[in-house]
C-alpha cells in the first residue's frame, strides 16, 4: 500500500460520489490520524439546531449551556462530547482539543476558544481511511479560518470547494443526485 501522509489537522470533504448518507457533502476535521491507529474526527457542517442544555441538565453548565451541538459522525451516536476549536493566524491552522470534560470546556470558552458539542464522531480503523482516499471518496485540504466563522455551516462544503479553484468549483455545483438528471 502506498504510504499516505499524516493528515492530522486536515479537512476531509466528501467527494460527490460518496454514497454513505452519513457523510454526503460533509466537511470533517481530522483531529488524529496515524497509520497504526487509524483516524478520528468530527463533521463540522451538520448542526443539529440544538444547544447543550437541550440535551443535558443545565445545572453547573454556565456558558456551556448555550454551546451549539453538531452531528460529529456515526460512531457512538448516543454520546455527547465537547471539543474546543480555535484558529491560529500565526500558524495558519485549526487547533482542536477533544474529549473535554465540562470544566475543561468551560475553561476553553473562558479563554475565547470556540467550543462545540458533538453527538458521535467519525472514525476509521488502521488503513481504512487510506483505502477510501485511494478510491477518491474524500478530497483533502488544509483547514481554513472560515470553518469557524461561517454563519451557514451547512454551506461550508460548497464554500470551501469554491475557494479551492475552478476544478473544485465545478464539483461544488454538482447536483446532490446527478443520476436523477
Amino acid at each position: 500500500m502506498t504510504a499516505f501522509p499524516n493528515l492530522k489537522g486536515s479537512l476531509l470533504l466528501a467527494a460527490p460520489a460518496m454514497r454513505d448518507p452519513n457523510f454526503a457533502r460533509s466537511v470533517l476535521f481530522l483531529a488524529n490520524h496515524t497509520a497504526k491507529s487509524g483516524a478520528f474526527g468530527y463533521v463540522l457542517n451538520q448542526p443539529l439546531d440544538k444547544v447543550v442544555s437541550d440535551l443535558m441538565p443545565s445545572d453547573g453548565l454556565g456558558d456551556l449551556a448555550a454551546v451549539p451541538v453538531y452531528l460529529g459522525g456515526p460512531v457512538e451516536a448516543d454520546k455527547l462530547a465537547f471539543a474546543s476549536l480555535y484558529w491560529s493566524d500565526w500558524e495558519e491552522t485549526l487547533h482542536c482539543e477533544t474529549h473535554l470534560s465540562v470544566n475543561e470546556a468551560l475553561h476553553e470558552l473562558a479563554i475565547g476558544h470556540e467550543v462545540r458539542g458533538f453527538i458521535g464522531y467519525s472514525g476509521w480503523t488502521s488503513g481504512q481511511l487510506e483505502r477510501e482516499l485511494k478510491l477518491r471518496s474524500w478530497i483533502t485540504t488544509p483547514p481554513q479560518a472560515q470553518v469557524l466563522s461561517t454563519d451557514e455551516p451547512k454551506e461550508l462544503w460548497v464554500g470551501i470547494l469554491n475557494e479551492m479553484g475552478p476544478k473544485y468549483e465545478l464539483i461544488a455545483r454538482m447536483p446532490l443526485h446527478p443520476e436523477l438528471n
